[in-house]
């Protein structure tokens, strides 16, 4: 949990710096800054680190669809702080919050719904 990351979705979040996401996802730091950049996930700058949502990440990898979402949100117009708080609101509809959808393999959804929201 991050005071960044916190502020920016509104509730606790457990976060991983890059090195511990490397870790996770059997990669250097170095390429999880590169996925940042290029849209696969998405980060908060916390003083002079990057960090990133644990939500984000499975033992595979990271969550399925979450890459295309970021694409097709930004594609949108939507920024990546607008994103992250989105991803991370309750929905009682859902129910949850789309990262949790995600996680749960009801990505359909998620998407349909980010679709909606970016056209």
């Amino acid at each position: 949990m991050t005071a960044a990351l916190t502020a920016l979705v509104g509730r606790e979040v457990d976060a991983l710096t890059l090195a511990e996401a490397g870790e996770r996802l059997g990669v250097p730091r170095t390429r999880v800054s590169q996925m940042i950049k290029q849209g696969q996930l998405l980060g908060v700058r916390e003083g002079d680190k990057w960090i990133v949502p644990a939500a984000f990440l499975v033992e595979s990898g990271v969550v399925k669809g979450l890459p295309g979402l970021i694409t097709l949100l930004r594609d949108g117009g939507y920024t990546d702080a607008e994103i992250l708080r989105w991803l991370f609101q309750e929905d009682p509809t859902l129910p949850g919050a789309p990262i949790e959808a995600l996680r749960s393999d009801r990505g359909g959804e998620v998407k349909r719904r980010a679709q909606a929201m970016a056209f």
